[in-house]
């Protein structure tokens, strides 16, 4: 094994910020009880933010972003995890305060690790990552709490974000009527082809005043903008309907009145895939591998890249000029 590695590294002095590839060595990486030679990472907006000096997602300087990988186990303290293993990381602290997957290699708690399912490659359960991840948990919870698809249409928001697209590529596999909202008119095309059955620009989502309770349009919604867009889905969403949200990128006011609550039973479900309690995890990984994985449907949602192209498409990521997912291919 080499003890040299190239990794994407942040850094930011008082005089200047930087985002570029570094050759590093293994004792460079943080304490953690499993090394894993990573074979592939994802692009997500929160790996944006790590990537500009105002994004206030890293702590400490010099540090590799990353949110997602997936690799083989190269030596494990942990009886869990042997070499050979091929295992994702997801959440937690990883890419936040603990150096992250856009690297050669790294070194993680064994806490964090879930085995890749049968039925998943190292390349698709990073087509999903994080985002893919969090949708599956938001239409996990609008099942427990009974939205079918027989109830009617089902709306996402910011249905060309990566955590959108698979959200309805999952739906529509699912079987559900998927109505998927963009603000980008050159991308109707691509959201029929992950399964929407009706698009609707996002400004029909934030009228200029949203009633307490508006029509009764939707069984229930994956709401990944928040604020006003939240708002208006909460109030427009059927009785005893469910809306799962994770987004903020429209606003963390959410602008609303009781009375979808109380008088229309409506639900919303935060969703949270940072610490999702492990059992869960392993639970939702072995759908996204089986009956929710949308077959044929994956090349429609990535685009894939390699460590030398990430900070133009960090910087991308950052402008909302992202469509569905980019992998990053790290190792051969």
């Amino acid at each position: 094994m080499e003890n040299q590695f190239k990794a994407l590294v942040v850094d930011k002095t008082e005089e200047s910020f930087s985002v570029q590839v570094k050759q590093l060595a293994l004792t460079d990486l943080p304490e953690g009880d499993v090394l894993i030679k990573v074979h592939y990472s994802s692009v997500n907006y929160k790996d944006g933010l790590a990537s500009i000096p105002e994004g206030k997602i890293v702590q400490t300087y010099p540090f590799i972003p990353g949110i997602d990988l997936v690799g083989v186990v190269i030596s494990s303290k942990d009886f869990r995890f042997k070499e050979g293993d091929e295992v994702i990381v997801t959440s937690y602290e990883l890419g936040v305060s603990h150096f992250g997957g856009f690297s050669e290699y790294a070194r993680v708690p064994a806490d964090w690790i879930v085995p890749l399912p049968k039925g998943l490659s190292m390349r698709e359960a990073m087509i999903y990552g994080t985002a893919g991840f969090t949708a599956a948990l938001a239409i996990k919870r609008l099942q427990e709490n009974g939205v079918q698809p027989e109830n009617g249409p089902i709306l996402v928001t910011g249905a060309t974000g990566g955590a959108g697209s698979i959200a309805v590529a999952m739906l529509s596999k699912l079987k559900y009527e998927v109505v998927a909202s963009t603000g980008k008119t050159t991308e109707h095309e691509y959201l029929q082809k992950i399964g929407a059955k009706k698009i609707i620009d996002r400004n029909e989502l934030i009228p200029e005043k949203i009633k307490a309770l508006g029509k009764q349009n939707w069984a229930g919604a994956i709401d990944a903008v928040g604020g006003k867009t939240l708002a208006y889905v909460i109030s427009t969403t059927k009785y005893g309907g469910s809306v799962a949200a994770f987004g903020l990128t429209g606003g963390v006011e959410i602008p609303t009145t009781v009375f979808p609550f109380i008088l229309r039973g409506v639900n919303l479900l935060g969703i949270d895939s940072v610490y999702c309690p492990m059992d869960v995890r392993v639970e939702v990984w072995k759908k996204m591998s089986n009956e929710w994985k949308p077959e044929g449907l994956f090349e429609q949602l990535v685009n894939e890249i390699t460590l030398v192209q990430l900070p133009d498409t960090l910087d991308k990521i950052v402008k909302g000029k992202v469509r569905g997912r980019t992998i990053v291919k790290i190792s051969k």
